[in-house]
């Protein structure tokens, strides 16, 4: 029993982890929390299986076509719903404007797709018990993702054009770089982060299209838990919320380990409101 909650828990985990930084990708460059990250994993399974299950291709062409689909889908979230509302007053309709795009998105899903949940192909067929490739293929491309990410802003110029973004936007439109050309770029790279993250979850979720909405509160559960921005964090509150998650389902199931999980959530920013890696918020006086 310990190994299956353990192979599940890192899987489910790892999936989390990543619509966790799909979150913060988003935000380093807006600072705006899009509600739409859930749906892009929900898209990533439901595409993934459209390619390959429907249309029959193979699995790298399957693979691009979905992130290069969830990415078109990250730049129309900037356009329709962030964009919008970074020219208004009131920025805090983020809320409001993302949050109608994902419904928007949820429901033309259900309507095009299906209201049931489809099966998703088995993509390398290797491995089997704990070792099936449904359970380690989300850590490994949570892995491939942390690394990249790793990569991309320490030892590229676009990497660091987007860190000097999300420090200071203000100063970095000052400097001369594009910030909204950035930004566009930060929100199609989420999307296809959110992609990869239901494409590599696919036979432990399904292509199903109420997947959005799960994946949107317990995506953000990670970064409230290591901290809004920290990708890092986000990955340890993502394997522990999985790992916790796995362990009230075999212990008390049903909807109590939803409570499990509600309850640890808020018991844990008690103790730490800016979350177990954030920094404390400083108070200019």
């Amino acid at each position: 029993m310990l190994a299956s909650i353990l192979a599940s828990g890192l899987a489910v985990g790892a999936i989390y982890a990543l619509i966790g930084i799909t979150y913060n990708t988003m935000y380093a460059t807006s600072r705006v929390m899009s509600f739409t990250a859930g749906q892009l994993g929900m898209l990533g399974g439901v595409f993934g299986s459209l390619f390959m299950l429907r249309l029959g291709l193979p699995l790298l062409p399957a693979l691009v076509l979905t992130l290069a689909c969830c990415a078109l889908v990250g730049v129309a979230t900037e356009f329709v719903a962030v964009r919008p509302v970074l020219k208004s007053l009131d920025q805090h309709l983020y809320v409001l404007s993302t949050l109608a795009l994902a419904l928007m998105i949820q429901h033309a899903t259900a309507l095009e797709w299906s209201t049931e949940p489809q099966p998703f192909p088995k993509l390398l067929g290797i491995g089997d018990g704990i070792w099936d490739e449904k359970y380690w293929l989300p850590v490994a491309a949570c892995a491939a993702t942390i690394l990249g990410l790793e990569f991309l802003y320490r030892r590229t110029l676009v990497g660091r054009a987007f860190l000097a973004v999300a420090e200071d936007n203000f100063a970095a439109r000052a400097l001369g770089l594009p910030e909204r050309n950035l930004r566009i770029a930060s929100y199609a790279l989420a999307g296809a982060i959110g992609a990869l993250a239901g494409f590599a979850g696919g036979q432990l979720l399904l292509a199903f299209f109420a997947n959005g909405a799960l994946l949107n509160f317990y995506g953000f559960v990670p970064v409230a838990l290591g901290g809004l921005g920290n990708n890092r964090g986000a990955v340890i509150g993502g394997i522990l919320l999985g790992l916790f998650q796995q362990a009230a389902n075999f212990m008390v199931g049903g909807i109590f380990s939803s409570v499990a999980v509600f309850a640890m959530f808020i018991l844990v920013l008690l103790a730490a409101p800016q979350g177990m890696f954030g920094a404390p918020a400083a108070r200019r006086v």
